[in-house]
């Protein structure tokens, strides 16, 4: 494009442009701290900022549909009637676009009865006039029509893909035609689908730009169509009225009421506070600085580079033109500087910075001891710093450290690279130990457990205050993705550098960090460093300011530390009483299996999906409403054989025979190969950000999904053992969710009977079939039960008459007799529902958050879905908040009373622990006291402890 055109207009078609960048972020879809989405704006703000770096025109406006286009639906009611509902999110981001708009001094256009079409399309022609060349910014193939040499159409890349303009010669070779006008005829003739145009009956695009080659027009060809034959001359004739108001609805209107003033479109600086006063209300950082840049003047610098080793030597110096803006000029990437230079030199080189792009940082390498003793008195002085670790390995117990990075500003980072040698490796580590110990120098890093395990393997522990921004990131959108690129692109518009581009992708073929030249082990290293500190920036004044520090300093970032350790310590596995199991479940299997081809009359391979479905629903014929999947194949998944479970016998052997194979292949056969080799112990992970309700969730391998309802899922505990000359602890909390949501509720009746110790089931039953209590017979607990957990959950009459035998009348009966006896709980739950359609989120007994974005959706199952979460998501949230409390306060009394009792496991409600014999009492008194004193409630916290050689034993 020629940028010596001193008039140039830009008019974007606002909606095409924001369907676009919604769309296009689909997969990467952005939400505030708050839960409220963003992925609209930021799509349409994303690309207005580049067109406008990109091209930098003289002139621009956005224009806007506003209303309906009666202009048309007077002559066609049904003229765009087949649009689909525009999504909310889309709905919610026009405000918001428009006040940046104003902000940047955009005009945003429209008039009432036009479309947005009509708006360009006068603007564009009153344009040309003047000696304007416009460009109509657009997908949408209407505007076609407009182009002249002065008017041409701007197509966006889509996804990041290259634009395409088009002028007359790219029109008139797209279509076929002689006159870009002539789109008009061709849009009339094939009719367009998007628009609900309808177009010539039987006429498609091929047949349309035929008719146009002959033809010319539309109006010609109706006048001709005698030269037609067959169905094509009887359809197009029956609906040649329907084309002319075809050619009508299809012909942008180009003198709707609207004027082109020059200097209204004028492209002006905007005002970057207000600017910035709105991204800040929506967290578009990075999108500041690059509208900042985008306007900011340019001019050409030479920068000289130079590489200096530790000695002095020089080992190259390049010159290097290029254009930056003033603000970048002193903070753009100089290499390796001397490394003797004063850390003042070396932080003015970033002083001015505003951005961080590829070629905009200062990354060093640190690599030899003098300098590293400077590094650390100097980040000894820092209130924050940003570290990170490179290793070998993702697995933290075979991990060997290959390098460290450093960051404590926004652009700065240094990279220590680690000798192979593994006792040089402690020698390094000596000379940060005072960073890594200081109390009050906070230490910030991406999944620090992570690296907190890793140096605690070099006998380095990292003490003080920290700051995880992946648990940042979860406690303020615990629905949402928290990997640290993810996070990069979302939050600061950066991609980083991948590590497969390093090391290559995973697999056998895969390399080693280690390998890497120190060059490119710096600028990856660094940036993580560097990226993560931005993150930090960015997430820790929303924690204030979303009152999540409590949560964060207090409860999240000390458990951090206790399940490191409980990581770190494992628990013994008895690999022969595994093998004794996997005997004894093949044993079990074959017999089932015999005893299904027995029922069916045939053998068949009961891992088969199609097989087991033929002969179920072919040859058994179970169910005549059998459904297929997408195969063509029955399905016969495990929801749909538990509704058939009372129709035939061979379906519960089948679901037998089900668990016990998903028992034998992922625990008794796969846990033997998950014992570590050097101390023979098992060691999950616990990941604190993967359940949004804010409970723990167990991998590698994962220890909180083994089955403990049937007796066989029971006998697998009874591998976990202790090691000589100590025992195994249990610990399990009884009914905490039920005593929570009483607690939490206020309601009287389910208080008073925890406070007298009742059987809350037997009690609810009680209650609900008016008995006294020593009547409740076993049949009416086990529904009261039902009922009691039922409720946390939203369960209804269908779901409780289908879990209880209860007719639907009985079971809808029930839970009202249930709201009657405990009214209080039913306002409770009503009133969480009206507090998430009020401000979005519902909170735990700690203030844990759990956005709910679609209680106010429109679709009723979406939104029945979110109410449940309104009421089921702060008692399940209390309870996992509960259990974390109890954690730490066990592992601090632990350590105070310098017991060697371990926390080992973490199984939802219940803690698991190694006691030396001689400290079981003493133990178990502590943790008993403080899991029962873990918050102050009302309702009091009960307890259930059991010890063993083994945790079936001790359960």
């Amino acid at each position: 494009m020629d940028a010596t055109q001193d008039k140039r207009l830009f008019l974007i078609d606002a909606y095409a442009m924001i369907f676009r960048g919604y769309h296009a972020m689909s997969k990467n879809q952005r939400y505030t701290s708050s839960g409220m989405e963003t992925t609209a704006i930021f799509g349409f703000m994303n690309s207005l900022i580049e067109l406008i770096r990109k091209e930098k025109p003289t002139h621009l406006a956005v224009i806007f549909d506003v209303g309906q286009a009666s202009i048309r639906t007077n002559d066609y009611a049904d003229y765009k009637a087949n649009r689909s509902e525009t999504p909310e999110a889309i709905k919610f981001a026009i405000p918001y676009i428009h006040r940046i708009l104003e902000a940047m001094h955009v005009p945003s256009l429209g008039v009432e009865g036009y479309e947005a079409d009509d708006v360009i399309g006068t603007i564009a022609c009153k344009a040309e006039k003047e000696n304007y060349t416009s460009f109509i910014v657009s997908g949408d193939k209407d505007f076609a029509q407009l182009v002249t040499d002065k008017i041409k159409l701007y197509k966006p890349g889509f996804r990041g893909g290259e634009i395409s303009i088009l002028g007359v010669e790219e029109v008139k070779a797209r279509y076929g035609i002689e006159d870009p006008k002539q789109v008009i005829d061709f849009l009339a003739m094939m009719g367009d689908s998007s628009d609900n145009i309808p177009g010539l009956e039987g006429v498609g695009e091929k047949t349309a730009m035929k008719f146009l080659k002959e033809y010319g027009s539309i109006e010609n060809l109706l006048a001709n169509t005698h030269q037609l034959k067959g169905k094509i001359k009887e359809k197009i004739e029956a609906s040649a009225e329907r084309g002319i108001l075809s050619k009508k609805l299809a012909t942008i209107i180009c003198d709707a009421p609207v004027e082109f003033h020059q200097e209204q479109y004028d492209l002006e600086t905007p005002d970057f506070e207000k600017v910035k006063e709105i991204f800040d209300e929506i967290e578009f950082r990075r999108l500041y600085e690059n509208l900042y840049r985008a306007f900011a003047p340019t001019e050409t610098v030479t920068v000289k580079t130079t590489v200096i080793e530790a000695d002095g030597a020089i080992l190259s110096e390049t010159e290097v033109s290029s254009s930056e803006t003033p603000q970048q000029k002193v903070a753009r990437n100089v290499g390796q500087l001397d490394l003797f230079a004063s850390f003042e030199e070396l932080d003015q080189a970033t002083s001015t910075k505003e951005t961080i792009e590829q070629n905009d940082h200062l990354y060093q390498f640190v690599d030899n001891p003098k300098a590293q003793k400077i590094l650390v008195q100097n980040l000894l002085k820092q209130r924050a710093v940003c570290f990170d670790t490179e290793t070998t390995s993702l697995n933290e117990l075979e991990a060997e450290l290959v390098g460290m990075s450093f960051s404590y500003k926004k652009g700065l980072a240094y990279y220590v690279p680690l000798s192979e040698d593994q006792g040089e490796v402690l020698q390094t580590l000596e000379i940060f130990r005072p960073f890594f110990e200081k109390e009050d120098l906070l230490k910030i890093a991406h999944n620090l457990k992570y690296d907190y395990k890793v140096l605690k393997q070099y006998d380095m522990t990292v003490k003080g205050a920290m700051f995880d921004t992946m648990i940042a990131h979860y406690l303020l959108n615990p629905d949402g993705r928290h990997g640290m690129d993810y996070l990069s692109e979302v939050y600061l518009n950066y991609k980083p550098v991948s590590i497969e581009t390093i090391i290559g992708k995973k697999g056998k073929n895969q390399g080693n960090f280690r390998d890497a030249d120190l060059r490119t082990q710096t600028d990856y290293a660094a940036e993580d460093a560097d990226v993560t500190f931005q993150l930090y920036e960015l997430f820790a004044p929303q924690l204030k300011k979303e009152n999540l520090e409590d949560l964060f300093y207090n409860i999240e970032m000390p458990l951090m530390e206790v399940l490191a350790k409980m990581e770190l310590e494992g628990i013994s596995l008895d690999k022969k009483w595994l093998a004794q199991e996997s005997i004894d479940l093949e044993n079990d299997l074959r017999q089932l299996e015999s005893k299904i081809f027995e029922i069916s009359g045939e053998e068949f391979n009961m891992n088969s999906p199609r097989q087991l479905g033929d002969v179920l629903f072919d040859k058994m014929q179970l169910d005549p409403k059998a459904k297929k999947t997408k195969t063509g194949q029955y399905a016969t998944s495990e929801d749909v054989l538990q509704k058939l479970s009372s129709k035939h016998e061979i379906i519960q052997h089948i679901l037998e025979y089900r668990t016990y194979q998903k028992l034998k292949s992922t625990y008794v056969d796969a846990l033997p190969s998950q014992i570590d080799k050097d101390d023979n112990r098992v060691h999950t992970n616990f990941s604190q950000t993967t359940a949004a309700t804010g409970r723990l969730a167990s991998v590698n391998p994962n220890l909180q999904n083994i089955p403990i309802r049937t007796l066989r899922g029971q006998q697998i505990r009874g591998a976990f053992v202790s090691a000589e000359g100590k025992k195994i602890i249990s610990a399990d909390y009884s009914q905490i969710e039920l005593r929570l949501i009483a607690e939490i509720s206020g309601e009287d009746n389910m208080i008073k009977a925890f406070q007298d110790g009742e059987d809350i089931h037997a009690s609810t039953a009680a209650k609900l079939f008016n008995i006294p209590l020593e009547e409740v017979s076993k049949t009416q607990r086990g529904q009261a039960k039902t009922v009691n957990f039922g409720i946390l959950y939203g369960q209804g009459a269908f779901a409780l008459a289908e879990q209880t035998g209860l007719s639907r009348s009985e079971a809808k009966q029930m839970i009202e007799a249930y709201y009657e006896t405990y009214p209080k709980l039913k306002a409770y739950m009503a009133e969480q529902v009206k507090i998430a359609r009020e401000q979005g989120y519902v909170e735990t007994i700690l203030g844990r958050k759990r956005h709910l974005k679609d209680i106010n959706s429109g679709n009723f199952v979406v939104r029945a879905h979110a109410e449940r979460n309104a009421v089921n998501a702060p008692i399940q949230g209390s309870a996992a908040d509960v259990v974390k409390m109890a954690m730490i306060k066990i592992q601090k009394e632990l350590e105070k009373e310098k017991l060697k009792t371990k926390m080992l496991l973490q199984v939802h409600d219940e803690l698991i622990f190694e006691s030396p014999i001689d400290e079981v009492e003493v133990a178990t008194n502590i943790i008993k006291t403080e899991m029962e004193n873990a918050i102050e409630t009302q309702v009091p916290l009960l307890v259930e402890v059991g010890v063993g050689k083994n945790w079936l034993e001790a359960h």
